[in-house]
């Protein structure tokens, strides 16, 4: 897994500061020699004086356009720069999209990567090849990736802070293709038991992979967790199920867990303050992470009231870029800044690092439909957000040309992401 260098990581520094930051891909380290090393202190019982770190995913399915987000280019011509201006943030140098507001007043609390560029412009194969560092596809599958992607390898090779705890949680599905899918959950070529586990709406939707011949009284998830082990074991139905379904129904049926997705324990003015929609999704993802969960990715909607949108693939024959950005971008601004904020009052900007992306970037040049705009695909040129980590903030790093098609200074490839990560 290609790694970050000391000399061209966030400006001048030594190695001992980039570790001290959190940049784990140092020194030659893959995710997984970083994970294996971390799962080996563990079993020597060495954990009392290590913090556990956590990721959070918010992934922004369909590609959000860099153009009208986090990467304006208000020089460029009328059909490359878009509809909106861009806005100056509290640190001198870092503007975005002025429909990005609190955003623009926390931007030192978080790091623009401007420069991450790949080759595969197909959705899935974008997911496979962001989130497991390849595109190929699993043999036999129509969107899985035949690489572990990142939440798998967390499940595999760590454990949860916790009994009753997973090392890793997708909280809702990123698209209609099947209720068993989302950003990150791929095994690959590994074991199923590996495969990270999806929440859709609550504990009580727990998508367990089992089907209705070996679970007939799934039903009784909502009626009562208790009741449920006690029918399951009664029947024997435990022992036939794989080691996944059995991990998955220990995980939905253990106090931590009912506890960290119930919200009805959380302050209900930080309840209010996130909102509805999938701002309760990112709640329950501090939760998680609190919990002791590793890796918690989210699914971030792409709708908003008075357009058909419902994810960001903002081609001009789907709706109306315009339209969708005006709609979902308030929420959008709402809940990823609401999150950061709560993070560092929480005391956790140091232990949890906190990931915004999609799979791509859209196309510079605007597309035009019956009096609509969109954007296609562009894998070329790509926008990620981060905060948290222990990582410096209020940061760009890299920056694309002129019409932002691709990188004009430190091309990141989707590798060097994970090894952050």
């Amino acid at each position: 897994m290609f790694s970050l260098s000391s000399a061209d990581a966030f400006g001048r520094a030594s190695r001992r500061q980039f570790l001290r930051a959190g940049f784990l891909g140092l020194g030659g380290l893959s995710l997984a020699d970083v994970l294996r090393r971390e799962s080996r202190v563990e079993a020597a019982g060495q954990t009392a004086t290590r913090r556990e770190k956590s990721v959070i995913l918010l992934f922004v399915h369909g590609g959000p356009s860099h153009l009208e987000t986090y990467d304006l280019k208000p020089l460029a011509a009328p059909e490359i720069r878009g509809p909106f201006l861009p806005v100056q943030t509290n640190v001198a140098g870092i503007d975005l999209c002025e429909h990005l507001p609190k955003h623009a007043q926390m931007a030192d609390r978080f790091t623009l990567i401007r420069s991450c560029t790949h080759d595969e412009a197909d959705h899935f194969a974008g997911h496979r090849r962001f989130l497991s560092g390849y595109g190929k596809l699993k043999p036999g599958f129509g969107y899985e990736s035949y690489y572990p992607q990142v939440g798998a390898v967390a499940n595999r090779l760590l454990a949860g802070g916790q009994r009753g705890m997973p090392a890793a949680v997708a909280v809702n599905g990123v698209v209609v293709n099947g209720p068993d899918y989302a950003a990150g959950i791929s095994e690959g070529y590994w074991s199923g038991v590996y495969r990270v586990p999806i929440v859709n709406g609550g504990l009580r939707d727990a998508h367990l992979a089992v089907d209705a011949d070996q679970l007939d009284n799934r039903l009784a998830l909502r009626t009562g967790f208790d009741r449920f082990r006690r029918g399951l074991d009664a029947s024997g139905t435990m022992d036939v199920m794989d080691e996944f379904n059995q991990r998955a129904i220990e995980i939905i049926t253990s106090g931590a867990a009912q506890k960290a997705f119930d919200l009805n324990q959380e302050d209900p003015r930080i309840r209010e303050k996130y909102g509805e929609g999938y701002a309760q999704d990112a709640l329950v993802a501090r939760r998680l992470v609190e919990a002791g969960v590793r890796f918690v990715s989210v699914c971030v909607r792409g709708g908003g009231p008075g357009t058909k949108a419902y994810d960001w693939d903002d081609h001009a024959v789907n709706w109306d870029l315009l339209g969708a950005m005006h709609a979902r971008l308030p929420k959008y601004d709402h809940v990823v800044s609401t999150l950061i904020e709560d993070l560092y009052d929480r005391g956790l900007d140091q232990d949890v690092l906190l990931v915004v992306t999609g799979e791509f970037g859209r196309t510079p040049r605007l597309e035009y439909k019956d009096g609509r705009i969109g954007r296609d695909h562009w894998p070329s040129a790509m926008s990620i957000l981060i905060s948290g980590g222990g990582m410096p903030m209020g940061q760009v790093i890299g920056q694309t040309d002129a019409i932002g098609a691709r990188p004009s200074h430190r091309p990141l490839d989707p590798h060097d992401i994970l090894a952050t990560i």
